[in-house]
């Protein structure tokens, strides 16, 4: 009988047994792919299998080549379900725990970094390490950031044969990421001008996006590219949000001003478990040198200008930064601009604040 996906988390996944012949997953896993709101039990025979394969991949044995290159366990269904079951842990909803099931996501989340043979990557939340093993497999030294210590453990485990990683056990939007980067890749002999930079690849939980958006994207004397899963409509709106769009915000102001991003493309709610209640989406920032950022006095005056400038958003703009200098003066600034006298911020592109700026603003 079909029941929702929903009483899997009221439900422990059963420990595996030390005895290979007993290994028997006794509670149905969710099925990859499925349909929402159904599941269909697993057979012994293949849920055994499953369960071995991922005890040889945590050893470091299950590798085949695909293209030319070298990829691990292909299943990342039952290496994420079993891992989980292993350690008898229950994905944590306060931790915002949504872990991936498809491996074909994680080689188009590595695939989107480029990221190859030598590679520096920075994963948020690792979970079980289905992403990690990609990514350790494309050739990367890994630096992951776990919350939880459990997974942090986990995870630690599951690659404790190979040199090209390591975990921190901290809450990644309260960690001094700049300061761990800057040692990891000081003490690595770049192979090539662009190896002095690192590259971010996550699947982080969706109740801290923009808190880790906000944290990565002015690093680009660090990282070259971040790519991020993100819940689909926090992309949609980080990348896609037009002018004149109730959508458009200063975030949008922060991440061109910092970046270039890029929708890679969507990914469906039916590839996580527990299964979310919205779908996902893989995007891309090309971070900017410091040199190419937008030219203004201060980068704390003028994100301060722009957020003063949303909070006020219904009104125009000499209203809302009058505290900055005068109506007239503003009104001025905005002909200079060639923007109406009548503006309000939604109507002005990053360009136009950062002229702006420059105008009324003394620093």
């Amino acid at each position: 009988m079909n029941s929702p996906p929903l009483l899997l988390l009221q439900q422990s996944l059963p420990p595996i047994s030390p005895t290979e012949n007993l290994i028997q997953l006794k509670t149905p896993l969710p099925v990859h792919n499925s349909i929402p709101g159904t599941r269909t039990p697993v057979s012994s025979s293949s849920s055994s299998s499953s369960s071995l394969s991922y005890i040889r991949a945590c050893a470091g044995k299950t590798t085949r080549r695909v293209g030319g290159g070298r990829r691990g366990n292909p299943d990342d269904y039952h290496a994420t379900l079993t891992a989980l079951n292993s350690k008898g842990r229950f994905p944590r909803k306060s931790l915002g725990q949504h872990y991936m099931l498809d491996s074909e996501i994680n080689e188009q989340l590595t695939a989107a970094a480029n990221v190859g043979e030598g590679d520096v990557v920075l994963e948020i939340g690792p979970g079980t390490g289905s992403l990690t093993n990609v990514l350790i497999s494309a050739g990367a030294f890994v630096l992951a950031i776990e919350k939880d210590p459990h997974m942090a453990t986990l995870v630690s485990e599951r690659f404790s044969e190979t040199e090209r990683f390591k975990v921190l056990k901290e809450d990644f939007v309260k960690c001094h990421i700049h300061s761990h980067m800057s040692s990891l890749l000081a003490s690595i002999e770049p192979s090539s001008a662009d190896s002095r930079y690192a590259k971010v690849v996550a699947n982080i939980p969706f109740n801290i996006s923009t808190d880790v958006v906000k944290q990565l994207l002015p690093m680009g004397d660090i990282f070259s590219e971040v790519v991020l899963l993100l819940q689909e409509e926090t992309a949609l709106r980080l990348v896609e949000s037009s002018l004149r769009t109730s959508e458009y915000r200063p975030i949008n102001i922060f991440v061109n001003f910092y970046s270039d991003p890029q929708f890679i493309c969507k990914v469906p709610r039916t590839k996580f478990f527990p299964q979310p209640n919205v779908d996902a989406a893989v995007v891309k920032f090309k971070l900017k040198q410091p040199v190419h950022y937008p030219s203004v006095s201060s980068t704390k005056s003028f994100f301060s200008m722009v957020n003063s400038a949303f909070n006020g958003k219904r009104k125009m703009l000499r209203r809302s930064l009058q505290h900055i200098c005068t109506p007239m003066e503003i009104e001025n600034a905005l002909g200079n601009v060639g923007r109406p006298a009548t503006s309000r911020p939604e109507e002005l592109s990053m360009d136009d604040f950062v002229k702006l700026h420059n105008l009324i603003v003394k620093v």
